[in-house]
Protein backbone atom coordinates (compact mmCIF):
# COMPACT_ATOMS: atom_id res chain seq x y z
CA UNK A 1 0.00 0.00 0.00
CA UNK A 2 1.05 3.20 -1.35
CA UNK A 3 0.59 6.00 1.99
CA UNK A 4 1.50 9.14 2.65
CA UNK A 5 1.17 12.46 4.78
CA UNK A 6 0.49 15.99 2.87
CA UNK A 7 1.76 17.95 5.02
CA UNK A 8 2.86 21.85 4.90
CA UNK A 9 4.28 23.73 8.17
CA UNK A 10 2.81 26.58 6.97
CA UNK A 11 -0.74 27.40 6.21
CA UNK A 12 -2.46 28.26 2.80
CA UNK A 13 -0.25 26.53 0.66
CA UNK A 14 -2.86 24.16 -0.75
CA UNK A 15 -2.73 21.09 1.46
CA UNK A 16 -5.99 19.96 1.73
CA UNK A 17 -6.67 20.47 -2.01
CA UNK A 18 -3.88 18.78 -3.06
CA UNK A 19 -4.99 16.00 -0.77
CA UNK A 20 -8.56 16.02 -2.39
CA UNK A 21 -6.93 15.95 -6.11
CA UNK A 22 -4.58 13.54 -5.56
CA UNK A 23 -6.91 11.28 -4.21
CA UNK A 24 -9.60 11.15 -6.91
CA UNK A 25 -6.42 10.56 -9.33
CA UNK A 26 -5.34 7.85 -7.79
CA UNK A 27 -9.19 6.61 -8.00
CA UNK A 28 -9.44 6.98 -11.73
CA UNK A 29 -6.45 5.01 -12.19
CA UNK A 30 -8.57 2.00 -10.75
CA UNK A 31 -7.01 2.47 -7.49
CA UNK A 32 -8.62 1.76 -4.26
CA UNK A 33 -8.12 5.35 -1.97
CA UNK A 34 -8.89 5.49 1.75
CA UNK A 35 -8.43 9.32 2.86
CA UNK A 36 -8.30 9.93 6.82
CA UNK A 37 -8.36 14.00 7.35
CA UNK A 38 -7.32 14.65 10.88
CA UNK A 39 -7.54 18.55 10.87
CA UNK A 40 -10.12 19.68 13.51
CA UNK A 41 -10.71 23.11 11.47
CA UNK A 42 -13.79 23.39 9.69
CA UNK A 43 -12.64 23.98 6.11
CA UNK A 44 -11.39 20.75 5.76
CA UNK A 45 -10.95 18.13 3.50
CA UNK A 46 -14.78 16.57 4.66
CA UNK A 47 -16.09 19.83 3.85
CA UNK A 48 -14.53 19.76 0.30
CA UNK A 49 -15.59 16.37 -0.44
CA UNK A 50 -19.14 17.38 1.27
CA UNK A 51 -18.62 14.53 4.12
CA UNK A 52 -18.80 16.73 7.05
CA UNK A 53 -22.55 16.26 7.98
CA UNK A 54 -22.39 14.63 11.10
CA UNK A 55 -19.56 16.78 12.43
CA UNK A 56 -21.31 17.68 15.37
CA UNK A 57 -22.96 14.86 15.94
CA UNK A 58 -22.57 13.73 19.43
CA UNK A 59 -24.13 10.23 18.89
CA UNK A 60 -22.38 9.06 16.29
CA UNK A 61 -19.54 6.78 15.69
CA UNK A 62 -15.70 8.58 15.68
CA UNK A 63 -12.42 8.12 14.77
CA UNK A 64 -11.42 9.13 17.64
CA UNK A 65 -13.59 6.86 19.73
CA UNK A 66 -11.72 4.09 17.51
CA UNK A 67 -8.55 5.59 18.36
CA UNK A 68 -8.71 5.92 22.15
CA UNK A 69 -10.28 1.94 21.70
CA UNK A 70 -13.80 2.90 22.72
CA UNK A 71 -15.34 2.29 19.30
CA UNK A 72 -19.02 1.99 18.86
CA UNK A 73 -18.90 -0.74 15.78
CA UNK A 74 -16.48 -1.65 13.37
CA UNK A 75 -14.23 0.91 11.46
CA UNK A 76 -15.22 -0.03 7.72
CA UNK A 77 -18.86 1.76 9.73
CA UNK A 78 -17.65 4.97 9.95
CA UNK A 79 -16.46 5.27 6.32
CA UNK A 80 -17.96 7.14 3.67
CA UNK A 81 -17.54 6.84 0.02
CA UNK A 82 -17.13 10.11 -2.10
CA UNK A 83 -16.63 11.14 -6.03
CA UNK A 84 -14.76 8.40 -7.76
CA UNK A 85 -15.20 5.81 -4.89
CA UNK A 86 -12.71 7.66 -2.71
CA UNK A 87 -13.35 6.38 0.83
CA UNK A 88 -12.97 9.02 3.61
CA UNK A 89 -13.19 8.93 7.45
CA UNK A 90 -15.52 12.43 8.13
CA UNK A 91 -13.88 14.73 10.63
CA UNK A 92 -15.60 15.19 13.91
CA UNK A 93 -15.55 18.13 16.19
CA UNK A 94 -13.59 15.90 18.63
CA UNK A 95 -10.90 15.79 17.08
CA UNK A 96 -10.75 19.08 18.24
CA UNK A 97 -10.01 17.00 21.83
CA UNK A 98 -8.20 14.40 20.51
CA UNK A 99 -4.90 15.22 22.24
CA UNK A 100 -6.83 15.44 25.72
CA UNK A 101 -8.67 12.24 25.13
CA UNK A 102 -5.44 10.49 24.07
CA UNK A 103 -3.58 11.54 27.24
CA UNK A 104 -6.59 10.74 29.56
CA UNK A 105 -6.65 7.24 28.00
CA UNK A 106 -3.06 6.84 28.46
CA UNK A 107 -3.71 7.77 32.41
CA UNK A 108 -6.27 5.73 32.68
CA UNK A 109 -4.28 2.30 31.24
CA UNK A 110 -1.18 2.90 33.16
CA UNK A 111 -3.08 2.90 36.64
CA UNK A 112 -3.97 -0.80 35.53
CA UNK A 113 0.06 -0.77 34.17
CA UNK A 114 -1.20 -0.95 30.84
CA UNK A 115 0.91 0.72 28.12
CA UNK A 116 -1.17 3.32 25.32
CA UNK A 117 1.90 4.97 23.54
CA UNK A 118 -0.35 8.11 21.69
CA UNK A 119 1.45 8.69 18.65
CA UNK A 120 1.02 4.89 17.53
CA UNK A 121 -2.85 4.81 17.42
CA UNK A 122 -3.89 6.01 13.65
CA UNK A 123 -1.40 2.87 13.06
CA UNK A 124 -2.94 0.67 15.46
CA UNK A 125 -6.46 1.30 14.30
CA UNK A 126 -5.54 0.77 10.23
CA UNK A 127 -3.93 -2.47 10.97
CA UNK A 128 -6.64 -3.76 13.12
CA UNK A 129 -9.37 -2.99 10.19
CA UNK A 130 -6.85 -4.81 7.81
CA UNK A 131 -6.66 -1.14 5.50
CA UNK A 132 -2.94 -2.76 3.95
CA UNK A 133 -5.76 -5.53 2.69
CA UNK A 134 -8.67 -3.71 1.20
CA UNK A 135 -6.98 -0.03 -0.07
CA UNK A 136 -3.80 0.39 -2.84
CA UNK A 137 -3.64 4.04 -1.33
CA UNK A 138 -3.43 5.71 2.13
CA UNK A 139 -3.48 9.50 2.32
CA UNK A 140 -3.69 11.13 5.59
CA UNK A 141 -4.51 15.44 6.01
CA UNK A 142 -2.92 16.02 9.23
CA UNK A 143 -2.91 20.23 10.42
CA UNK A 144 -0.03 22.01 9.70
CA UNK A 145 0.99 22.50 14.35
CA UNK A 146 2.68 19.74 16.06
CA UNK A 147 0.89 17.55 17.90
CA UNK A 148 -1.18 13.82 18.34
CA UNK A 149 -2.63 14.45 15.04
CA UNK A 150 0.36 15.17 12.88
CA UNK A 151 2.15 12.41 14.71
CA UNK A 152 -0.06 9.89 14.68
CA UNK A 153 -0.24 10.89 10.69
CA UNK A 154 3.36 10.64 10.66
CA UNK A 155 3.63 7.18 12.19
CA UNK A 156 0.93 5.86 10.29
CA UNK A 157 2.34 6.39 6.76
CA UNK A 158 6.10 7.48 7.42
CA UNK A 159 6.09 9.20 3.71
CA UNK A 160 5.56 13.14 2.87
CA UNK A 161 4.20 14.71 0.30
CA UNK A 162 4.84 18.03 0.84
CA UNK A 163 3.11 21.49 -1.30
CA UNK A 164 5.21 24.80 -0.90
CA UNK A 165 4.86 28.23 -1.43
CA UNK A 166 7.97 29.31 -3.94
CA UNK A 167 7.51 32.81 -2.55
CA UNK A 168 9.61 34.91 0.67
CA UNK A 169 6.96 33.61 2.78
CA UNK A 170 7.95 30.06 2.26
CA UNK A 171 11.38 30.59 1.90
CA UNK A 172 12.23 29.60 5.86
CA UNK A 173 9.81 26.47 5.22
CA UNK A 174 12.07 25.72 2.37
CA UNK A 175 15.22 26.29 4.26
CA UNK A 176 14.18 23.96 7.52
CA UNK A 177 13.13 21.33 5.41
CA UNK A 178 16.16 18.80 6.26
CA UNK A 179 15.56 19.95 10.09
CA UNK A 180 11.64 19.49 9.69
CA UNK A 181 12.42 16.34 8.74
CA UNK A 182 14.78 15.22 10.85
CA UNK A 183 13.30 16.50 14.14
CA UNK A 184 9.98 14.40 13.54
CA UNK A 185 12.17 11.16 12.37
CA UNK A 186 14.04 12.10 15.94
CA UNK A 187 10.72 12.33 18.14
CA UNK A 188 8.92 9.65 16.70
CA UNK A 189 11.64 7.20 15.86
CA UNK A 190 10.85 6.49 12.89
CA UNK A 191 12.22 6.89 9.45
CA UNK A 192 10.35 9.35 7.11
CA UNK A 193 10.36 9.03 3.47
CA UNK A 194 9.95 12.11 1.57
CA UNK A 195 8.33 11.31 -1.56
CA UNK A 196 7.97 14.76 -3.36
CA UNK A 197 8.09 17.94 -3.05
CA UNK A 198 4.86 20.55 -5.04
CA UNK A 199 5.62 24.10 -5.51
CA UNK A 200 2.07 25.39 -5.59
CA UNK A 201 0.87 28.64 -6.84
CA UNK A 202 4.02 28.96 -9.25
CA UNK A 203 4.18 31.87 -11.14
CA UNK A 204 7.31 31.19 -13.23
CA UNK A 205 9.25 34.55 -11.74
CA UNK A 206 13.03 34.20 -11.53
CA UNK A 207 12.71 34.72 -7.29
CA UNK A 208 10.50 31.54 -7.63
CA UNK A 209 12.98 29.45 -9.75
CA UNK A 210 15.62 30.39 -7.31
CA UNK A 211 13.95 28.86 -4.48
CA UNK A 212 12.92 25.75 -6.82
CA UNK A 213 16.50 24.85 -7.52
CA UNK A 214 16.69 25.30 -3.71
CA UNK A 215 14.83 22.90 -3.12
CA UNK A 216 16.23 20.16 -5.84
CA UNK A 217 20.02 21.23 -4.34
CA UNK A 218 18.98 19.90 -0.71
CA UNK A 219 18.12 16.50 -2.56
CA UNK A 220 13.49 16.77 -2.62
CA UNK A 221 12.35 15.58 -5.69
CA UNK A 222 10.24 18.01 -7.56
CA UNK A 223 8.07 16.43 -10.36
CA UNK A 224 5.68 18.98 -10.82
CA UNK A 225 4.69 22.45 -10.62
CA UNK A 226 1.44 23.94 -9.98
CA UNK A 227 0.24 27.40 -10.93
CA UNK A 228 -1.55 29.81 -9.60
CA UNK A 229 -5.16 28.49 -10.14
CA UNK A 230 -7.81 30.72 -7.81
CA UNK A 231 -10.13 30.38 -9.48
CA UNK A 232 -10.46 26.62 -10.07
CA UNK A 233 -9.24 25.85 -6.63
CA UNK A 234 -12.03 28.43 -5.43
CA UNK A 235 -14.58 26.55 -7.26
CA UNK A 236 -14.00 23.23 -5.50
CA UNK A 237 -14.47 24.46 -2.27
CA UNK A 238 -17.53 26.54 -3.49
CA UNK A 239 -19.05 23.53 -5.30
CA UNK A 240 -17.49 21.24 -2.57
CA UNK A 241 -15.80 18.75 -5.16
CA UNK A 242 -12.21 17.59 -6.70
CA UNK A 243 -11.20 19.90 -9.72
CA UNK A 244 -11.82 17.14 -11.66
CA UNK A 245 -15.21 17.00 -11.18
CA UNK A 246 -15.47 21.00 -11.04
CA UNK A 247 -14.38 20.82 -14.75
CA UNK A 248 -16.24 17.87 -16.05
CA UNK A 249 -19.49 19.34 -14.24
CA UNK A 250 -19.61 23.06 -13.68
CA UNK A 251 -17.30 24.42 -16.28
CA UNK A 252 -19.27 25.51 -19.54
CA UNK A 253 -16.22 25.71 -21.61
CA UNK A 254 -12.78 24.15 -22.14
CA UNK A 255 -10.06 26.46 -20.11
CA UNK A 256 -6.60 24.96 -21.83
CA UNK A 257 -4.56 25.76 -18.44
CA UNK A 258 -7.56 24.26 -16.17
CA UNK A 259 -6.93 20.74 -18.31
CA UNK A 260 -3.32 20.97 -17.89
CA UNK A 261 -3.75 21.59 -14.53
CA UNK A 262 -5.99 18.26 -13.97
CA UNK A 263 -2.99 16.78 -16.64
CA UNK A 264 -0.61 17.65 -13.34
CA UNK A 265 -2.11 15.93 -10.68
CA UNK A 266 -2.82 12.56 -13.00
CA UNK A 267 0.83 12.47 -13.72
CA UNK A 268 2.08 13.27 -10.00
CA UNK A 269 -0.35 10.61 -8.87
CA UNK A 270 1.43 8.37 -11.29
CA UNK A 271 4.76 9.43 -9.76
CA UNK A 272 4.02 8.65 -6.33
CA UNK A 273 2.81 5.50 -7.62
CA UNK A 274 5.70 4.79 -8.80
CA UNK A 275 7.19 5.67 -6.02
CA UNK A 276 5.47 2.94 -3.76
CA UNK A 277 5.87 0.34 -6.46
CA UNK A 278 1.91 0.51 -7.14
CA UNK A 279 0.84 -0.07 -10.56
CA UNK A 280 -2.33 1.04 -11.52
CA UNK A 281 -4.87 -1.13 -12.89
CA UNK A 282 -6.18 1.46 -15.44
CA UNK A 283 -3.79 4.53 -15.63
CA UNK A 284 -5.92 7.23 -17.75
CA UNK A 285 -4.16 9.74 -20.31
CA UNK A 286 -4.08 12.67 -18.26
CA UNK A 287 -6.86 15.14 -18.97
CA UNK A 288 -8.30 12.75 -21.47
CA UNK A 289 -12.06 12.27 -20.45
CA UNK A 290 -11.98 16.00 -19.27
CA UNK A 291 -10.98 17.26 -22.43
CA UNK A 292 -13.47 14.84 -24.65
CA UNK A 293 -15.92 16.21 -21.91
CA UNK A 294 -15.47 19.90 -22.61
CA UNK A 295 -14.82 19.50 -26.32
CA UNK A 296 -18.49 17.37 -26.59
CA UNK A 297 -19.96 20.46 -24.81
CA UNK A 298 -18.15 23.37 -26.53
Amino acid sequence: MLSYAVYSEAGGVGKTTLSANLAVAHARAGLDVLVVPLDPQDGDLSYLFDADQNRSDTETDTLVHHLVGRANGPFADILETVEHGVDIVPEHNRLEDLGEALRKEQEARSDFGESFPMWTQLQRVLREAEVHNQYDVLIVDPPASSGPHLYNALDATRNLVLPLEPSGKGQASVSGLDDLVSNLEAQLEINIGVLAAIPNQFKGTRDQGTIIDEIETQGFDVPEMLRDRTSLLEGCWRKRCSAFTYVREHRDRKREYELETLEKFDRLARHLERQGNIEAPEPPEPGALEREETEVRA
